[in-house]
This record gives structure tokens, sequence and C-alpha cells, in this order.
């Protein structure tokens, strides 16, 4: 599709967002808005299976996420989404480097509801920020099982509490390979699936 491929074509080398200018970010939110209109899927609970697995971040509008890149001696690496549709389950992992021996992880587990045809409402349940060495990361498969299975990571670990920890997410573009979502503080997510 040639939307897809402009849209595809508009994120080369823009790290995710932290080295587009303001004139490429109305670009690819403009080519993000013609790639939805044309969204095969826009009953996506009804395609689990492309809603379901691991996903990569291509590009993002949140500064929540980009920030990540700013704190000094750090980089932001890759920022994965695993969602598992069977247990209603959200993990959000970005890795972080900088400093030999000092790599990151952040993550956040959510769990999520659907609440119409294409929207869902996400409830933020547990952090875990810590080096990878100290909680023995491997790849965020094991982080995943190691979650599901109760583990307490020595690092920040937390359960999130508060009640304001929750948003919203519609699920405005699915197909094969692709997904886009706009959420509740009016950020873009474009993800690829791997």
């Amino acid at each position: 599709m040639i939307y897809k491929s402009k849209l595809i074509e508009a994120l080369a080398g823009k790290n995710r967002g932290l080295l587009a200018s303001e004139s490429e970010k109305k670009l690819i939110l403009a080519a993000i808005a013609q790639l939805e209109d044309y969204n095969p899927n826009p009953r996506p609970f009804e395609a689990k299976e492309l809603l379901n697995g691991n996903w990569r971040l291509l590009y993002t509008t949140s500064q929540e996420l980009l920030r990540l890149d700013s704190f000094p001696f750090l980089k932001l690496g890759q920022i994965y989404q695993y969602i598992r549709v069977q247990d209603t389950a959200i993990y959000n992992i970005a890795d972080v480097y900088g400093l030999p021996f000092l790599e990151g992880i952040v993550s956040v587990v959510a769990q999520f509801e659907p609440v119409s045809e294409k929207r869902v409402r996400v409830k933020f349940n547990r952090s875990i920020l810590g080096l990878q060495r100290l909680i023995g990361y491997q790849s965020p498969e094991k982080l995943i099982s190691e979650i599901e299975q109760g583990k307490k990571f020595t690092a920040v670990d937390f359960n999130i509490q508060n009640q304001e920890q929750k948003g919203w997410l519609d699920i405005t573009y699915l197909d094969d390979d692709l997904r886009i979502g706009r959420g509740n503080q009016g950020n873009v997510f474009v993800l690829s699936k791997v």
C-alpha cells in the first residue's frame, strides 16, 4: 500500500521521533492520518491474532518515552511492547545504555480492557527500573516470564497503586506487521511486529 510505504519512508532515520524536526513531525503525522483512513482492521479485537504478539516502537510523540534519552550518560535503546491478548496484559520494555556495564531496563506492566471496538482502557500495575546485569536481563521474553512468575528483582521494583495511573488507547491501524495507536494524552505510537 502506497500510504504505508510513505509512512515507513518518513520514519526512516528519525530514531523513534528523537531526530525529527518540527516540519518532519508534521509530515509524519499527516502520513499516519492518511494510513489510518485505510485501516484494514477497524475492529482490532476481531483480529486478535494480529494484535497479539511482540512489537517494536518505530515512532512516538510521547515525550515521557523520548525523555528517557535525555538523562546524562544514557541513551535510549529499543522500546518493545508485548501484548498478550488472552491474558489482557501489556509489557512495555525500554533498553537504556551508555557507560559500559551500566546498561539498564525500564519496564512497565499493565492490564487492558477493551471498552469499544477500537479502544482499550489501560491500568498500569508494576514498574521495574534497574541495571540489566543486576536483574539478570537476557531478553524481553525471559523478563516477561520472570514477571509472570512473580519474581521480585534487584532493582527499583514496585507495584503501582495510584488509581490515576490509568489511560486509554485507540488502535487506529492494524495489519500483519504494523500498528498505530493514539493515547489519551494525545500521543501517537507506531509499532512494527517483531
